[in-house]
């Protein structure tokens, strides 16, 4: 396996975390003076966008082997649909836990 491939993953792991305000346990906590917001929307437009991208990349790179093309290895192209494929699975996961949490609420008695 592609080591640089995995450090990427990792890199891409750790920029999502932090789009979703989420820290390792190992970091420090935030300095002061900078601000915690975080815009649900603009949290959801960008991971629906990663999804997206790394659907159509994967697609790219699966064209791009069946063509014959000698840059793009076998191993590259599963790790990109395996991505893919986890990437989606997640938003929709969260999807219906953001629908179950909804219905819960609804269902409350006042």
């Amino acid at each position: 396996m592609n080591t640089s491939a995995v450090n990427s993953l990792l890199a891409q792991m750790r920029v999502a975390a932090a789009a979703a305000g989420l820290r390792e346990p190992s970091q420090a906590a935030p300095t002061i003076g900078t601000t915690g917001k975080v815009d649900f929307a603009e949290v959801l437009k960008s991971s629906l966008d990663g999804v997206a991208q790394a659907q159509s990349k994967a697609e790219a790179m699966q064209k791009a082997f069946v063509l014959g093309d000698n840059s793009v290895s076998l191993s590259d192209t599963m790790i990109a649909a395996q991505k893919a494929g986890i990437t989606l699975q997640t938003t929709i996961q969260v999807r219906n836990k953001v629908v179950q949490a909804y219905n819960d609420i609804m269902n409350m008695q006042v």
